[in-house]
């Protein structure tokens, strides 16, 4: 149903801003991988996480947006059983991902902040591929078992999702059998999903933390504050909208405020990401810099 139960003009109102959203989410993200893939001086861990991050952004905002301009644009709000089990397939591969890699990006800044002159070796490449590849493996099994067994669920009555993408608790009104057994298993999910990540996040930044405040001098403290603050104005944003829509009691938790909440991570937040990124680190502010001039040179030293 997305937003279709207000008035043609917000619509094509809401249709634009997201259109720009998304335009800046791809650019941006997109720079901030190639900048990093291109640039030697970004080619440390911290960097090479954050391209991670910028592919998974991507990826999330493939899942959702397309879908939803559509129907602002066309008026069109039907999508096809298939379509919806893949939108919902991707959008908890995508979301797990996002959860375990945060948590990894806080372990590496805790490595560089609290063992620097071991950081090196203890993330070197072979390591820092696998802490990868452990981030992005666990939204499979999720993604798989979740969506299966919903979809697994015979459906009866209306087939209205009211929400703007197929979410698993919109899609679970439509069943008609006893989906108990499901729901727990949904909560327990949800729960470990976001808070185990969300528990090693905290661990590392109080770690973290100590270290800082062992730092004799203002400087030495502030640098090493520095290197980490835009991850975790990242990972604030995530968590604070993730946990609202998901723990928030049912009572107070209407279709149109869900969807307000679920823009917030879903559109928004992948669109900050690597403006924050970009703004708050003069490293990457100067790669793009020089990734720019480069690109300028080339340009106009071609004949």
């Amino acid at each position: 149903m997305s937003f279709s139960s207000l008035p043609t003009e917000i619509q094509s109102l809401l249709f634009l801003t997201f259109l720009i959203i998304y335009l800046v989410t791809l650019l941006g993200n997109s720079l901030i991988i190639l900048v990093t893939l291109t640039d030697p001086m970004l080619h440390s861990p911290m960097y090479f996480f954050l391209r991670n991050l910028s592919f998974l952004e991507i990826g999330f905002n493939l899942v959702i947006v397309p879908k939803m301009l559509g129907t602002l644009l066309a008026r069109d709000t039907t999508i096809s059983f298939l379509d919806c089990a893949m939108q919902m397939y991707f959008f908890f591969f995508f979301g797990v991902a996002e959860c375990v890699l945060l948590a990894t990006m806080a372990y590496d800044r805790y490595v560089a902040i609290c063992n620097p002159l071991h950081y090196p070796v203890i993330m070197n490449q072979r390591t820092r591929a696998k802490l990868a590849v452990a981030s992005w493996f666990p939204g499979f099994p999720v993604a798989t078992v979740q969506t299966t067994w919903l979809f697994s669920f015979p459906f009866c009555g209306t087939n209205k999702v009211n929400h703007f993408f197929c979410d698993s608790p919109p899609v679970l009104r439509l069943v008609c059998a006893d989906t108990a057994m499901f729901e727990i298993y949904a909560i327990v999910g949800t729960v470990l999903v976001i808070m185990i990540p969300c528990l090693l996040i905290l661990c590392s930044y109080l770690r973290i933390a100590a270290a800082i405040l062992k730092i004799p001098s203002a400087k030495g403290k502030h640098k090493a504050f520095s290197t980490c603050s835009s991850h975790l104005l990242v990972v604030s944003l995530f968590y604070v909208s993730l946990s609202l829509t998901y723990f928030r009691p049912k009572s107070n938790n209407s279709p149109e405020s869900k969807k307000l909440l679920s823009l917030s991570y879903t559109v928004v937040t992948p669109m900050l990401n690597p403006i924050i990124y970009s703004l708050r680190n003069n490293e990457v502010k100067n790669a793009l810099g020089r990734t720019f001039r480069k690109a300028l040179g080339l340009r106009f030293c071609i004949p």
